[in-house]
């Protein structure tokens, strides 16, 4: 073998080999690496790391405990770094890789950004070229860039929010208002419906015999409009004997023991306790009303509460009869639960002073025609009624 022969051996051998070396440092690609630090040039820990090419996320990593980060086997080209942290904030770095390269340090800001970032492109137009230049002299360190404000980033902003809820919880109080309104009208009207006269308290006596119940809306001398259960009512007045306007408190529940709840009836309700009359002679009350005293309410029984929380009714009385009523007096059964317990009070009537055979001089006669007033005071320490009813009661001495 000559030696031309073996150096040309050689060469080719050696050209097979850069060649295998160069494809092998190719396809290993290139290598990015630095390390983060805050503004205090001190090394930030879990800062996260994002690597852009085009608008799309080639690589993402986060800082070890040193700082330090490495992209590895990465193409040549333009690239955007981008590093975030909740604590020191944010920074990012437009880079031109073109060979293994490390960036240094990479400084985190919380500072607002001043400029938008151009991108690669842009950046090259400007320098006139980056590809002339060196890597060091393209690759620039730049400040926050993207804004991190909620309206920035395409969601609500907080006011937006804030005025949402408000107006939500305004619907709801509206719509919760709406319902206790329709509840409170429909407890009204069951109320209504188990004991009418919690809404029609007046109770309207008629000569026939019946009673309604109901609300006097507009009367006259001739007629009274009545509002009912079943409707409005228009009642002739020369047919009503007496109106009594019952007084309406709150029930109280007897109280049962709970061994016997489910086996327990009420017991039946008693009737009321009715005034006896001290009137030994009922004869004269049997005769004509021409030859007998005859003693009726006038208008309504009022009623009115003191300044000591004493209750007050008063009233007039008529005597429509032919002869003179003496002691004449109107008894008040008032009725103080719905299980029938009652209590009766007594006044007298304001009349005309007549003395009698006996030497008594009384103050509660009516002579035929006449009217007398009466008062009835009911004391606070009485309690609580849920109604009461009335009779008229008299002697006849004449």
């Amino acid at each position: 073998m000559t030696l031309t022969q073996s150096l040309q051996k050689r060469f080719v051998f050696a050209t097979v080999v850069y060649t295998l070396i160069g494809t092998l440092a190719f396809a290993k690609g290139v290598t990015l690496s630095g390390r983060v630090v805050n503004s205090d040039g001190k090394k930030v820990k879990k800062a996260i790391l994002t690597l852009l090419s085009g608008g799309d996320v080639v690589k993402e990593d986060k800082t070890g405990g040193n700082g330090k980060f490495k992209f590895k086997k990465l193409e040549e080209g333009d690239y955007v770094l981008q590093a975030t942290h909740d604590e020191f904030g944010f920074a990012e770095m437009i880079i031109t890789l073109d060979g293994k390269k490390d960036i240094g340090d990479l400084t985190l800001t919380t500072e607002e950004p001043t400029k938008p970032v151009a991108d690669a492109n842009e950046r090259k137009a400007e320098t006139g070229g980056g590809a002339n230049k060196p890597a060091a002299a393209r690759s620039e360190r730049i400040s926050v860039t993207v804004p991190q404000t909620m309206q920035a980033m395409g969601s609500p902003s907080k006011d937006f929010i804030l005025n949402e809820l408000n107006f939500e919880i305004k619907k709801l109080s509206a719509e919760f208002k709406h319902l206790s309104q329709e509840i409170d009208d429909l407890k009204a009207l069951s109320k209504m419906w188990v004991n009418p006269l919690t809404i029609y308290s007046k109770e309207i006596i008629l000569k026939n015999g019946s009673t309604v119940f109901g609300k006097i809306i507009y009367q006259d001398d001739k007629s009274l409009k009545v509002e009912t259960l079943v409707g409005y009512l228009i009642v002739d007045r020369t047919q009503v004997v007496r109106i009594v306007d019952n007084v309406i408190t709150d029930d109280t529940q007897e109280y049962v023991p709970e061994q016997i709840r489910e086996s327990y009836t009420p017991p039946p309700m008693p009737k009321l306790a009715q005034p006896r009359y001290t009137s030994s002679n009922n004869s004269a009350r049997n005769a004509s009303t021409n030859f007998s005293a005859n003693c009726v309410l006038v208008g309504n029984i009022s009623e009115k509460k003191d300044g000591q929380g004493n209750i007050i009714f008063k009233g007039e009385i008529k005597n429509i009869g032919g002869r003179r009523s003496d002691f004449v007096k109107v008894d008040f059964v008032f009725r103080k639960n719905w299980s029938g317990e009652t209590k009766t009070l007594t006044t007298f009537v304001k009349g005309s002073y007549n003395t009698f055979d006996t030497g008594i001089v009384s103050d509660a006669s009516l002579l035929p025609g006449a009217v007398g007033k009466f008062d009835l005071y009911v004391p606070q320490d009485f309690g609580a009624f849920i109604g009461y009813s009335y009779v008229i009661d008299w002697e006849e001495y004449q």
